[in-house]
């Protein structure tokens, strides 16, 4: 599993600006770094909550691969109409993200001009790629798992975005609150905790 880092100066104390890369998003990262071959040289991107929009926008602003309107779809479709034409009278990319699952524009001037753009969808993490966002945000909260956590975890956790950035936190707060390290008893309540006392996924 591997990550792309983003520039130091983008770092915070929630955004450590490491984009892990995995089956979810490969192809939304291939196609950033080539926005000329993008029609009109325009893409929206979108996808389900925290899988990464914002954090792969700010890497291709940081880039200097062209320019990003972030929550596009809550945005005055008028200044987003604007926002396009200036794009094309410089030339410059503009990647366009977007909250809704589906983007019903009112304005026919900006529908049929974004019809005609790229469109990028984030998919659901596999295995293999929730166990790198595990391991990624166990260690953005400094956070150590005991062995054979990932063996225990990815099998039982929902392939989810949100939901594993969700069990991460309770491991992490079970595991302060018990003063005890994050092993199979932290793990297991945490899993119940998040996802209810359900049947563990396991296929």
């Amino acid at each position: 599993m591997s990550q792309i880092a983003l520039p130091l100066t983008l770092r915070g104390a929630d955004d450590p600006g490491r984009i892990v890369v995995g089956n979810a998003n490969e192809n939304v990262i291939d196609a950033l770094r080539d926005p000329a071959r993008w029609p009109y040289r325009t893409a929206i991107l979108s996808g389900p909550a925290r899988s990464g929009k914002s954090l792969l926008g700010r890497w291709f602003a940081a880039e200097g691969q062209g320019d990003v309107l972030d929550g596009a779809d809550q945005i005055d479709e008028t200044e987003v109409f604007h926002q396009w034409n200036r794009a094309q009278e410089s030339g410059r990319s503009l990647l366009l993200i977007s909250d809704a699952e589906h983007w019903d524009m009112a304005l026919p001037d900006l529908r049929s001009r974004l019809g005609a753009a790229l469109h990028l969808e984030m998919g659901a993490p596999d295995d293999t790629m929730l166990a790198g966002l595990i391991e990624s945000l166990a260690t953005q909260r400094g956070l150590a798992l005991g062995e054979g956590a990932l063996t225990y975890l990815v099998p039982r956790t929902t392939r989810s975005f949100a939901a594993v950035e969700r069990l991460v936190l309770m491991i992490d707060r079970l595991s302060l609150e018990r003063k005890a390290p994050a092993t199979l008893s932290v793990w297991r309540d945490a899993l119940e905790a998040v996802q209810g006392a359900q049947q563990p996924r396991l296929l």
